[in-house]
């Protein structure tokens, strides 16, 4: 799919003081990256505390980030668990009509074999009215879902479209941009080396910094994808400290941090996430003055 080509974004789910949604902030970001040159955005993923929200939560941020966007960029929705049947019922009974994918991860905690993952994510792309990205993250899962696997599911089913790779091994991801078929989108899931994927012929990234500083991320891709090099290694080094500290105190807590300096939203996360501590407040702070002295 060309729409989900480029840079997208998983986006935090901000939070008042009083750990409510905070759905103005919601807008005020969702702005903020359509105005930064993002090409879509990731609703509840990991970044979005999916965790810790309730059932109206959720409602509550997929009917702001909609109505925010205006039709404006395509949205992905976060549809995955380690329940399978309850992943299919959702997808089965949920109105995905606002989505252009869904985005789904694989099964955590159960820890299932490859053939246990092939199974789970049959089982979506046979439940699933809209096309399917599948979710990498073992640092998250605790199990990898391996190239072969990968490559099988999207060889078997024509609403597979892509992957989003976070296992941050960029020989892993090559040996699926090898062997994949031609449409079918290797997405980096790491922000530290989504430009190396992308040039060797990866599709983009869904990114954690890129909704912090989405002018110079997606530009950074973007010249990626254009084989532009030498340019797209400046944004790569200018950025690449902040990649560092957003996820040193756990994610989304850095990213937070960065919204609260750019004066978005507050820092406010949920238990048993906590804010990161004064000294990367600090430097995260200064970066911020930095990019947009």
């Amino acid at each position: 799919m060309q729409s989900l080509i480029g840079t997208g974004v998983a986006l935090v789910t901000p939070f008042k003081l009083d750990f409510s949604v905070d759905t103005e902030a919601l807008k005020r970001i969702v702005k903020y990256s359509i105005d930064g040159g993002i090409e879509y955005l990731v609703v509840l993923g990991t970044t979005a505390e999916n965790a810790t929200l309730s059932v109206e939560e959720k409602e509550l941020v997929i009917r702001t980030v909609i109505e925010a966007n205006k039709g404006t960029l395509p949205l992905v929705l976060g549809v995955g668990g380690n329940n399978t049947m309850k992943v299919v019922e959702e997808l089965k009974t949920r109105d995905l009509s606002a989505f252009a994918a869904i985005l789904s991860v694989s099964p955590y905690y159960n820890k299932p074999t490859q053939e246990g993952i092939y199974q789970h994510f049959k089982a979506v792309a046979e439940a699933s009215p809209i096309p399917v990205i599948l979710y990498n993250v073992p640092g998250r899962t605790a199990s990898n879902m391996l190239p072969s696997t990968v490559l099988r599911l999207a060889n078997d089913f024509k609403n597979v479209i892509g992957i989003k790779e976070a296992a941050g091994d960029i020989v892993q991801a090559m040996r699926i941009l090898k062997d994949k078929p031609k449409d079918f989108l290797v997405i980096s899931g790491d922000d530290m080396i989504a430009l190396p994927m992308v040039l060797a012929g990866g599709s983009g990234v869904i990114s954690v910094i890129g909704q912090g500083f989405p002018k110079e991320f997606s530009e950074m891709i973007s010249l990626g994808l254009n084989k532009k090099v030498n340019e797209a290694f400046k944004y790569q080094y200018l950025l690449s400290d902040s990649i560092d500290m957003i996820f040193e105190q756990g994610n989304p807590a850095g990213i937070k941090e960065v919204f609260l300096s750019l004066g978005i939203s507050e820092n406010t996360v949920r238990l048993p996430l906590v804010q990161v501590d004064h000294s990367l407040s600090e430097r995260l702070h200064e970066f911020v003055k930095k990019i947009n002295k």
